[in-house]
């Protein structure tokens, strides 16, 4: 009978996804028993639990352990000397949203580190660490996933993965990739609205979102584009465009130009009503067309051109049939002709994005274990 096989795990981030990564790494523990996920490593901003000589955490109590831990974090050069030295192979999950941590990513990766993270930054930064990310895990046979970057559970990145390695060329990728967005835009310019019930102005419809909890804090992170123009940058590198960053192209803000430098998200939500009357006037010449209005992003690979922003669809076309916060991608290669792929369902969640990430372990684990 051969010896259990053993792979560290250390995760940087508890937050929201964290905690319910957590919560998916002890049952694949508890099913996959053939190789033991040890955790030597956990930690916030502030805190970390951890020792010297790799001994387990227990997963179910990390977070408890974590809460009453009085140790700093390791810094980042310090971590990958301390799991790279490990008595086993080691996967480095980021939950985070942290560039800093995404700039360290090549070195974790040279020393043998493999990482799974839904972390966009690393993704969306500068092409150089883009090629570097990439280039450090071939050297090292380092594996580096991120699924959960873009359309957080939907197995999206990784059909593109499989389109382009199989020798399929991508035309053109199209999407809802804001699940703030289509929530917005599906209350405020539904296609099927319910008999009886009117939809509500912009600023209504923005400040609901918020209530809600589908909007970031300060809803003008969500409004400017740069989340979706991250996410598009991500599919049209993996496309093959050496896109530079998420800001080398076209992104409609949905912000009044008089409000960008509001003092705070409240004060944006409070002066919003004030501009009401410019979303009204989109969405009305859409209709006067028989159309609706949704926020999208595109990639035509082709000609080697992106987009962010508004555009009008038959109330017929999959973008405009959308329910809720659900994202939609369509997928259009040489392969599938003018029938393109479509994927399609939730886009955020604590538990859809660690499923992500979930699966992206079980991948390395497949590999390395």
């Amino acid at each position: 009978m051969s010896a259990q096989k053993q792979v560290f795990i250390a995760i940087i981030g508890a937050g929201g996804v964290g905690k319910c990564f957590l919560g998916q790494l002890a049952a694949l523990a508890a099913r996959r028993p053939a190789v033991r996920l040890s955790l030597c490593y956990i930690t916030t901003s502030k805190k970390a639990v951890y020792s010297p000589d790799y001994a387990e955490i227990n997963i179910a109590g990390a977070t408890a352990a974590l809460a009453a831990s009085e140790t700093k974090p390791l810094a980042l050069p310090a971590l990958v000397d301390y799991l790279a030295v490990a008595p086993s192979k080691v996967v480095l999950v980021d939950n985070t949203s942290s560039q800093d941590v995404a700039d360290a990513y090549p070195q974790f990766l040279s020393r043998g580190i493999s990482i799974v993270t839904p972390n966009k930054k690393a993704f969306t930064g500068s092409f150089k660490l883009w090629q570097d990310i990439f280039n450090s895990a071939a050297a090292s046979g380092a594996k580096v996933y991120h699924e959960a970057s873009c359309g957080a559970g939907l197995p999206l990145i990784s059909t593109v993965n499989d389109l382009v390695d199989t020798g399929d060329e991508i035309t053109k990728i199209e999407g809802i990739f804001s699940g703030t967005l289509s929530f917005l835009f599906n209350s405020f310019a539904p296609a099927n609205p319910a008999p009886g019930v009117a939809a509500g102005k912009w600023s209504a419809e923005v400040t609901t979102a918020k209530e809600l909890g589908y909007t970031e804090p300060d809803p003008r992170d969500d409004l400017n584009g740069m989340d979706v123009a991250r996410k598009l940058t991500i599919l049209a590198r993996l496309s093959g465009i050496p896109v530079e960053s998420p800001t080398s192209f076209p992104v409609e803000s949905l912000i009044p130009a008089e409000l960008e430098s509001a003092s705070s998200g409240d004060e944006y939500l409070e002066k919003l009503p004030q501009y009401d009357d410019q979303m009204e006037k989109v969405k009305a010449a859409a209709e006067k067309e028989g159309k609706v209005v949704r926020y999208v992003g595109s990639v035509d690979v082709t000609t080697k051109t992106l987009k962010v922003g508004l555009q009008t669809f038959d109330k017929s076309h999959p973008f405009a049939a959308l329910k809720g916060s659900d994202n939609i991608f369509s997928l259009y290669t040489k392969r599938y002709g003018s029938n393109p792929l479509i994927i399609q369902g939730a886009g955020a969640g604590g538990e859809v994005t660690a499923m992500g990430v979930t699966g992206d372990l079980i991948k390395v684990l497949n590999q390395i274990a």
